[in-house]
Parts: structure tokens; C-alpha cells; sequence
């Protein structure tokens, strides 16, 4: 059973975004990750408050320990401060599950 989150970002730099996806995308491979469905938003018709979210995605890992490791792997936090950091403005985490 795999672990699974729904993400909102406010990205502000697409291609300094696309430098951390490629940087990180081995590194999440590593904790059993990857990416599911990958949306941009053009408008949000019911926002809950700020920020805005234009961005919208699955990420899983294989399960909720991986996901804990991934996020303080000390490789992706170097390629988060490198890229992530100056490519996204907000981030919001929508839900985070278990999925078969």
C-alpha cells in the first residue's frame, strides 16, 4: 500500500521549477516515489484563503516513512534550497493518504 499526497503550489519561476523536478526525480525514485497526475491551474474558482495555487499534483512514495525520509534526505534538501526555494512562492498540502 502506498503513501500518496495531493500538493497546491504557487510556482513563480516555471523553468527553475522544471530544474528541481529533473534534480529531485532520482532522489524521490530512491523512497519507491514518483509523480501521479500533474495539473497547471488557470484559476481557481473556490479558493479556501491564500496563496494562490496554480499547480496542482500527485506525489507517492511507498509508503509514509519513505515519504518522511525523502523530505529530510540531505541530497534533496540541497536540490530544494538550490531550486525549489526560489521557483515556488507557496506550497499547500490539499490531503495525504494511503491508496492501493
Amino acid at each position: 500500500m502506498a503513501y500518496e499526497m495531493l500538493v497546491g503550489l504557487e510556482v513563480i519561476d516555471d523553468e527553475n521549477y522544471q530544474a528541481y523536478r529533473q534534480a529531485m526525480k532520482p532522489i524521490l525514485a530512491t523512497y519507491g516515489g514518483g509523480f501521479g497526475v500533474d495539473f497547471r491551474v488557470s484559476e481557481v474558482l473556490l479558493p479556501q484563503e491564500s496563496p494562490n495555487i496554480n499547480r496542482v499534483f500527485t506525489i507517492y512514495f511507498r509508503d509514509e516513512a519513505a515519504k518522511d525520509s525523502f523530505f529530510s534526505d540531505g541530497d534533496y534538501l540541497e536540490v530544494k534550497t538550490r531550486y525549489f526555494e526560489t521557483s515556488v512562492a507557496s506550497t499547500r498540502i490539499l490531503a495525504g493518504y494511503r491508496r492501493e
